[in-house]
């Protein structure tokens, strides 16, 4: 009996070149959580202000908004491997800038936001090849199974990636942080090289503006992708600041240091560990659409309750109960949109969604931010959550599309 469940939950595990990818990517993932939360906290040293916190994720995120579409287009005509390799070489060349400045103590907050930037420029070309490549290292009915395994992975580096830089913060610093992050950004690489999966791009090419347009055309007139979509942005713009303003919510509410703030983001992540765990197990099933909206609705209220506590263990079991529920969401709402997407289009339909998914970070981190240095982090959590629940209980009712699927 246990065999049989461990064999469901590893399912995708079966097959050499999704092993491969997902010890690469967990390995820069740790990597990228260890520099978020020095950089998080490094933001808030040089500043003191929530709004820069906002401001730096805005324009790590901006990026997102601007080129992923083109990267969606390029991810359909060319092999994604390389492509990846080149996001993932923009991301290491902008680590090891802000370690040196770090290190020889020049460092100001626009370096911080600039380097952001470039490193988001990277992400917007490699994310679209990145979630095309995955459905051709498992089959079709896999698929749900790889995508929640590789959010298990993003979420142990949530739990060991803070933790790392906890304990490299007080006795390296920062540069340390941020030069173990681009040394990550070598073994992914490795990777995506030893990778025998290939990418065949068709041979006829439309314009690339009539490839951008036939890809938007697609996602428009399919109702359920349009939904999924939405669905999306009001997840990240909604939830994701709960994550941002923690740094906030240590210092203000608890009176706390990085300490503090790394052991409550190890607390998320280990909840999210839990929820993509379930998803992987469940695979794929009916009612995926239903379930992923009762999810939804869930989250938001946990989001609530964490923005009125002022008892610590609370706040961290609230915390691993909302991880839980956010990956939840997001290997629910990954999967569903992977497997409505065909594979000629796959490329420019991902590129939308996470146009949607992770336009949503910035937009709502800078809108959190700002809110939340003139009242307070509490008051900004208190309003997201209540309007992601109700977000979710208007598409439950009124979307029976969504709930079929």
């Amino acid at each position: 009996m246990l065999a049989r469940a461990l064999r469901r939950l590893g399912a995708a595990f079966t097959f050499r070149d999704f092993r491969v990818l997902w010890l690469g990517a967990f390995a820069s993932t740790v990597g990228t959580w260890t520099q978020r939360v020095a950089q998080n906290w490094l933001v808030l040293t040089l500043t003191g202000s929530a709004f820069y916190l906002g401001l730096d994720s805005f324009l790590g995120e901006l990026p997102v908004l601007l080129f992923t579409l083109i990267g969606g287009v390029i991810a359909d005509r060319h092999d994604r491997r390389y492509l990846l390799v080149g996001s993932q070489c923009g991301q290491m060349a902008s680590a090891f800038m802000l370690a040196v400045l770090v290190y020889f103590d020049v460092i100001q907050v626009w370096h911080i936001l600039v380097l952001s930037f470039v490193s988001g420029c990277a992400q917007a070309f490699g994310g679209p090849a990145y979630q095309s490549l995955l459905p051709a290292l498992v089959p079709k009915e896999h698929l749900p199974n790889a995508i929640a395994l590789n959010s298990i992975q993003f979420n142990l580096a949530r739990v060991i990636g803070p933790l790392i830089a906890g304990v490299a913060l007080t006795t390296l610093g920062f540069a340390a942080c941020f030069g173990l992050n681009g040394l990550s950004f070598l073994i992914v690489i490795v990777a995506l090289f030893s990778l025998r999966v290939k990418h065949l791009p068709p041979q006829t090419r439309q314009r690339m503006v009539d490839e951008l347009r036939g890809g938007l055309s697609y996602v428009r007139h399919e109702g359920s992708l349009a939904t999924l979509t939405s669905l999306a942005f009001a997840t990240t713009f909604l939830g994701l600041p709960l994550l941002t303003l923690l740094p906030v919510v240590a210092q203000d509410v608890f009176q706390q240091g990085v300490g503090q703030y790394s052991r409550m983001m190890a607390f998320s992540g280990a909840g999210a560990v839990v929820g993509a765990l379930v998803v992987a197990w469940l695979g794929k099933f009916r009612h995926m659409g239903r379930t992923l909206l009762i999810v939804q609705v869930v989250f938001g209220g946990l989001i609530v309750a964490f923005s009125f506590s002022r008892v610590m263990l609370l706040s961290e079991v609230l915390l691993f109960c909302a991880g839980a529920m956010l990956i939840m969401v997001f290997s629910l709402v990954t999967s569903l949109v992977q497997l409505v997407a065909p594979d000629e289009l796959r490329g420019r339909v991902m590129s939308i969604f996470m146009v949607a998914f992770r336009g949503g970070i910035p937009l709502g981190n800078l809108a959190a931010g700002f809110i939340a240095s003139r009242f307070s982090a509490p008051l900004v959590l208190s309003i997201n959550g209540t309007l992601l629940a109700v977000v979710a209980c208007v598409f439950l009712m009124t979307n029976p599309g969504v709930r079929r699927l």
